[in-house]
């Protein structure tokens, strides 16, 4: 979730990429509900994510707060813009205005139609990362109908947050089988090499070795739906 060291990152990173990941998202810039509640590195957290993207050539994610942030992402694969800036539309002009990818995660409680007209840009990848129900057991409610939803409207590509969406690290596994099953893109998958002593959301992390199991066995899943699909 968090970019804390840059041992911790380049840890992270090497090991994800092993066991078959090909971007890494960290991030520099923290949007945090408490003042009291860690608020990112800032500029020194982007310098170590591209020190990661030197030692492993994966592609970075990260998100940006403010528009007045932008020259710093200069060297940033992809943009995120967070769900609580969804509907940020002075931020979302100005990135319209450069030539990056935008990750543009759902906000907390947008509609479709909310989400497809926060776009504006080509080159957006949307989020579906859970939105907020009456529903308590997990930390959101995962919409997973919103895949198909933005498919046939959009011609944008979709990934899924299981992380940030239950909050549960068990459930990463199912919901990233439901996800690929109905149609997601990508999946976005929150790591953490010590989650018990992470700065934020190490509750929802999985460790290097349980998203190893899980790439593995999704691998093995789409394999075997290929063959009976062939």
């Amino acid at each position: 979730c968090s970019v804390e060291s840059e041992e911790q990152v380049i840890e992270i990173a090497k090991a994800v990429k092993a066991s078959g990941a090909n971007m890494l998202r960290g991030g520099a810039f923290k949007p945090r509900t408490s003042p009291y509640s860690f608020q990112g590195l800032h500029d020194e957290g982007l310098k170590i994510l591209l020190e990661a993207k030197k030692a492993t050539g994966l592609p970075i994610v990260t998100e940006i707060m403010n528009q007045a942030h932008l020259d710093l992402f200069e060297d940033v694969d992809i943009i995120q813009v967070g769900a609580r800036n969804m509907q940020n539309f002075e931020l979302l002009k100005e990135l319209g205005k450069c030539n990056k990818p935008i990750l543009l995660k759902r906000g907390l409680s947008s509609t479709i139609e909310e989400y497809i007209m926060a776009g504006g840009n080509e080159q957006v990848i949307f989020c579906e990362r859970g939105i907020r129900t009456y529903e308590t057991f997990t930390r959101n409610t995962l919409d997973l109908s919103a895949i198909p939803a933005l498919k046939s409207i959009s011609h944008l590509p979709v990934i899924v947050d299981p992380s940030h969406a239950t909050g549960l690290p068990w459930m990463v596994e199912p919901l990233t089988k439901a996800a690929i099953a109905i149609g997601a893109d990508g999946i976005m998958i929150e790591v953490h090499n010590n989650p018990k002593k992470a700065l934020c959301d190490g509750a929802q992390s999985l460790t290097p070795q349980q998203f190893d199991n899980v790439m593995q066995t999704v691998k093995k899943r789409v394999e075997f739906e290929g063959k009976i699909l062939g």
